[in-house]
């Protein structure tokens, strides 16, 4: 303390009254008690709401714990659909290449049978022919002809019958013109296929 500092001085009595200390000294227990009531009062609501904090607090964390591990649940559950969808989809792109190749096997072997087997039926008819038939394509030609040619009475239709003898011929002439076109094609078709073959079995023979 500085020499310059006052010192308090003690409240001065009023002369001629008479001072009654035993009312001082209770109202000053009064004053105290009343501060250190307040005090305590305003210590519990404090501690109340450090309570209620605190357990709103814990509330927060259970219920994001709770979160948390409802969302780990969902995550789990969509990644195990995840990889139960691609073991599936697995297992069918597995099982149509199966098919496919089962296919693809069975076509192969059908058609290398077919192969030979045509191609032995064509070997035996080149056999057949260089064996030597008697008649030849020209004399089959003449045969068939002279089976069809039937001799053609007209003298002693009328008018009216030989328009329908006409007719008659030309839609037979018409249906044989069909028929020939149909046999020119089918022996295009059996001589690409003949080609086709003979391709096929020099390249087997080759591998």
């Amino acid at each position: 303390m500085s020499d310059t500092e006052e010192v308090p001085s003690a409240p001065k009595i009023p002369d001629g009254e008479k001072v009654d200390f035993d009312d001082i000294q209770k109202k000053r227990q009064n004053k105290d008690t009343l501060e250190l009531q307040c005090l305590i009062d305003a210590h519990f609501e404090h501690r109340k709401k450090e309570e209620e904090e605190l357990i709103a607090l814990k509330d927060r964390i259970e219920k994001r714990r709770s979160e948390r591990a409802e969302q780990q649940r969902i995550r789990a559950e969509k990644d195990k659909e995840r990889q139960a969808r691609r073991e599936e989809e697995r297992l069918r792109k597995e099982e149509a290449d199966a098919k496919k190749k089962a296919e693809e096997d069975a076509k192969k072997k059908s058609a290398l049978t077919s192969m030979g087997s045509n191609y032995s039926s064509y070997l035996q008819k080149a056999d057949s022919k260089k064996g030597g038939k008697k008649q030849t394509e020209r004399e089959k030609k003449k045969k068939i002809l002279g089976d069809r040619r039937k001799p053609l009475n007209i003298d002693h239709l009328s008018e009216d019958k030989l328009k329908e003898k006409a007719q008659e011929l030309f839609e037979s002439i018409k249906s044989l013109e069909s028929e020939k076109f149909e046999h020119s094609e089918r022996l295009k078709r059996q001589k690409y296929e003949i080609t086709t073959l003979r391709k096929r079995v020099e390249e087997l023979g080759k591998l």
